[in-house]
């Protein structure tokens, strides 16, 4: 069968691997239909990924139909739609007995970690595999790994309704969040430089857009929010200096969520922390959001589809990595039929 594999950094190929075979009684054989193209796996791909080890076969973006399973499995059948959570937990060290197993001291991600989604067959256990509705669009359904990472960056916020919310980056995952936000009721700003992923959030019912280019940031919000400040601050982007915006840009008591991640240091001072009684937390993965996210993917009223800019062909993959690596006005979550 054919898989997307990064034979080592900066090489990406379509090859020819061994199909997997059920080989557990609570093993789930499925068919993936679509993956979708997430900057950790460009991370991989440049060699800037840890955690990641070469050959891999990456994808963890993905959705599917089952076509096997094993003899213990009663909550799915074959023909079912579904998607992928692509992490496991140890379920014994100290953030899995907190319930927090998305860092979980041996946490191992599919794509990273472990062999990926991006494959025409996979095999996965049981309990990390979730039946979605069956007239959901194959593409829509690898929408859904992307959505917990923003419901888990509005669950670590204790975003509530009519909170004040600004996002930094206006990205794929800069927009999951802002779509969650919405859902969870409150009224949300969000910035980045390119004008056309502004224009597209101001579709997606952002209540403010913020080009840093062309207005200052910091007024434009104390505007917005009659001079208090973001009552939750999510930093999508990840660098030094959109973390020390992202502490400058808060009301009282609000909250901090650093979602992008970079390895130099911010300048932040403590007291701007202290008087405020800020709360400033990391998020990774997503806490038992799955089957929320699904339930909204099931509703009649969560469309999120244009969020898709383009779609290739397995055979195609190279092209579609070369598109995101360009990134291009007007890409944003490219799709790879498998």
């Amino acid at each position: 069968m054919k898989a997307i594999q990064v034979t080592e950094p900066h090489d990406l190929r379509v090859v020819e691997v061994e199909e997997p075979k059920l080989t557990k009684s609570d093993d789930v054989k499925i068919r993936m239909k679509a993956m979708g193209i997430c900057g950790s796996d460009m991370h991989i791909l440049h060699g800037q990924n840890p955690f990641a080890s070469y050959p891999r076969v990456i994808g963890h973006e993905v959705s599917g139909e089952i076509e096997e399973i094993g003899d213990s499995v009663s909550g799915l059948n074959v023909g079912d739609k579904v998607v992928i959570e692509p992490m496991t937990s140890c379920g014994e060290c100290y953030a899995c007995k907190q319930g927090r197993p998305n860092v979980c001291k041996h946490v191992e991600v599919y794509g990273v970690h472990r062999e990926g989604g991006g494959r025409e067959v996979t095999v996965m256990p049981e309990n990390l595999v979730h039946r979605v509705d069956s007239s959901l669009d194959w593409s829509v359904i690898a929408l859904i790994e992307p959505f917990s990472i923003g419901a888990q960056a509005v669950y670590r916020g204790q975003i509530q309704n009519e909170d004040m919310v600004y996002i930094i980056g206006a990205g794929p995952i800069g927009l999951c969040c802002l779509k969650m936000a919405l859902n969870a009721g409150a009224k949300v700003a969000i910035s980045d430089f390119n004008q056309e992923r502004l224009d597209f959030a101001r579709k997606w019912g952002a209540n403010l857009t913020i080009n840093p280019q062309d207005d200052e940031v910091s007024e434009a919000l104390s505007n917005w929010t009659g001079e208090m400040g973001a009552n939750v601050v999510i930093d999508a982007v990840g660098t030094p200096k959109t973390a020390e915006q992202a502490i400058d840009v808060t009301s009282v008591a609000a909250r901090v969520v650093l979602l992008g991640f970079h390895v130099e240091v911010s300048r932040i001072a403590q007291v701007n922390i202290t008087k405020k009684e800020l709360t400033v937390c990391g998020s990774r993965l997503q806490t038992h959001r799955f089957p929320k996210v699904v339930e909204l993917f099931n509703s009649k009223d969560f469309d999120v589809k244009d969020l898709i800019s383009h779609e290739f062909a397995l055979d195609n993959a190279q092209e579609a990595f070369k598109l995101m690596e360009e990134m291009p006005s007007g890409v944003r979550k490219v799709i790879i039929k498998l």
